[in-house]
């Protein structure tokens, strides 16, 4: 190779070599600080996701727990949208939008069930009706032209989970309220650490959600005033193959997210669907009370406990 040749190649060189150790570094620094590494993913949405992601951000980053990325897939990008799902210990989904391409979609089913994790927040449950192994993975959906087809009706009455298999469209919801969380399943680790119920900032509650529902865990309940008046399910666990899946009908917009029930629910969510453990110390009553329905900045949160 001629020295001009070299000259003009050279560059190319380090440059490459440089975002190779940028890379390697960013993921050692990652690795040694233990903090969980997050891909969020929005870009379309039925609801707010330009105001939303920051505030679903800003309140795992206030905890030192979580190293976040975010993958924003516009229409436009949704044909490119191919990253390593891999290279994350749980997905952040506040999507709702076009169908990703067959070999995304192959390649997140592949992550899922060999180990990965996810978390669906609020609308991310309306996505992909027509993708079986999706709402598998979610458990309950609504809209998109959800019917009896993708599964029974499940809700909570008299104590125990109901199987409805009545006919009749997926996803509803009342006007927004403050609503009642009652805890179901008290020894869980993501609400061991909760009072056994709590409010929630005002804000639509989904209810009528239909799905598979297998192996899924309802974890607290709410009644839907105004809507189907049962008492509809607010968060659930989910396992897919090895993985772990939280699932969160809470987070209609970013005012109720800053809901201290979606804040302390979020973080200790993701926590489990990464872990399979929740670290973050409990809250009280006090804080998180029944009798009125308190939020906070996200500047307010507390971090993780030093190990």
């Amino acid at each position: 190779m001629k020295k001009s040749q070299i000259n003009k190649v050279f560059p190319f060189i380090f440059l490459l070599l440089t975002l190779g150790a940028i890379n390697l570094l960013t993921a050692e620094e990652t690795k040694q600080s233990g903090k969980i590494n997050v891909l969020l993913i929005d870009g379309q949405n039925n609801h707010d996701w330009v105001r939303c992601s920051p505030v679903m951000i800003e309140t795992l980053e206030a905890t030192g727990k979580f190293a976040i990325e975010r993958a924003t897939v516009t229409k436009s990008r949704v044909a490119e949208f191919s990253p390593d799902f891999t290279k994350y210990h749980v997905i952040l989904s506040n999507y709702n939008g076009d169908s990703w391409t067959e070999k995304t979609k192959s390649n997140f089913v592949k992550y899922i069930k060999e180990g990965g994790n996810l978390v669906v927040v609020h609308a991310a449950d309306n996505s992909f009706p027509n993708w079986k192994e999706y709402n598998e993975m979610i458990g309950l959906g609504g809209w998109g032209g959800r019917n009896e087809k993708h599964g029974p009706y499940i809700y909570w009455k008299d104590g125990k989970v109901v199987r409805d298999e009545s006919k009749g469209r997926g996803g509803s919801h009342g006007r927004p309220l403050e609503y009642k969380v009652d805890v179901r399943e008290k020894d869980h680790p993501i609400t061991k650490g909760l009072p056994t119920e709590f409010l929630q900032a005002k804000e639509e509650l989904y209810d009528r959600l239909r799905g598979p529902g297998a192996n899924m865990k309802i974890l607290a309940t709410a009644l839907a005033k105004g809507g189907s008046e049962r008492h509809e399910p607010v968060l659930m666990t989910i396992t897919y193959g090895e993985g772990r899946i939280f699932h969160t009908v809470m987070g209609h917009d970013s005012k109720s997210m800053l809901g201290i029930a979606f804040q302390e629910t979020l973080i200790r969510g993701t926590e489990w669907a990464a872990t399979g453990k929740v670290t973050y110390p409990p809250v009280s009553s006090e804080t998180l009370p029944v009798d009125s329905a308190a939020s906070r900045d996200t500047k307010d949160i507390k971090s993780y406990p030093a190990n």
